[in-house]
């Protein structure tokens, strides 16, 4: 990113990248499920008992055209969202070793290694996830299954969390040092002409106050920190289990005669009965 760079275009750009990995991470969980317990069932057949459906007379038209390269074994779902026609063994290691390269190419771990996220590295694993369902499921996935309509664009969020997580573009805004970053201005306002200068900045919704600032210390930090603080107490309790409270009294480094004694030869006297 260049200074030179106008507010609201760094807001798209960033903003792009943002959301593209939040359908990333959604997709990666929806195809765990995928994966578990086949495809998506109708919406009027979710939740029902087998005695239900047949009572009602529904049935799942996609269930002889969605069927995994090589056949599907039984694993019910528990909440009745699927129909419990999983992969095989094969199939299922396929969607699931590609869930792992995708989540691999967007983890936030990658800021660690100063490896830069681009909209391009997004979109990869996206067409990562896309290959392996048109493998595992090369005759599709019902329109309904939210893998789909992850793939198609046409996820409806509406009342989920997730929801609250992706920002439109026309509603984003930039936060950096406590501030908003005003779309009038560009980068260079804020931060000067220096190219190098790295700044940590907020995605945020317009209107809402300022996000929570970057953690003082990583995770690893704290536990440290900790571990040496439960040492100091560990420290301090044996002491004070050591400390036989005034008997120190009693030690001969307290006693203010004793340089007096020594010279008359009665520092070893003890007195008391035999």
């Amino acid at each position: 990113t260049t200074v030179k760079q106008d507010i609201p275009s760094l807001t798209a750009d960033l903003l792009a990248v943002y959301d593209l990995r939040l359908k990333v991470l959604r997709l990666c969980d929806e195809m765990q499920c995928l994966a578990k317990h086949g495809h998506f069932l109708p919406p009027n057949m979710q939740g029902l008992t087998d005695e239900q459906v047949q009572e009602l007379k529904y049935s799942d038209e996609y269930e002889r055209k969605c069927i995994p390269q090589g056949g599907s074994v039984e694993c019910p779902d528990a909440i009745g969202r699927r129909s419990g026609k999983a992969p095989n063994e094969k199939m299922a290691e396929v969607i699931m070793k590609t869930i792992t390269d995708a989540k691999e190419g967007v983890s936030a771990k990658l800021v660690d290694v100063n490896k830069v996220l681009t909209l391009k590295d997004v979109q990869d694993s996206l067409d990562k996830l896309r290959g392996a369902i048109m493998i595992v499921y090369p005759m599709s996935l019902p329109p309904y299954d939210p893998v789909q309509e992850e793939l198609d664009m046409n996820e409806d969020l509406s009342g989920t969390q997730a929801s609250l997580e992706v920002i439109d573009k026309e509603k984003g805004a930039l936060w950096w040092a406590g501030k908003e970053l005003m779309s009038e201005k560009t980068l260079s306002d804020y931060v000067g002409k220096n190219e190098k200068t790295k700044i940590v900045v907020k995605l945020a919704k317009k209107g809402q106050q300022a996000p929570g600032r970057e953690q003082q210390m990583t995770e690893e930090q704290k536990k440290q920190m900790m571990a040496w603080q439960y040492r100091k107490q560990e420290e301090m309790k044996k002491l004070h289990e050591a400390d036989d409270g005034d008997d120190y009294y009693n030690s001969a480094w307290a006693d203010p005669k004793s340089l007096k004694s020594s010279f008359h030869g009665m520092g070893d006297i003890k007195w008391g009965p035999k």
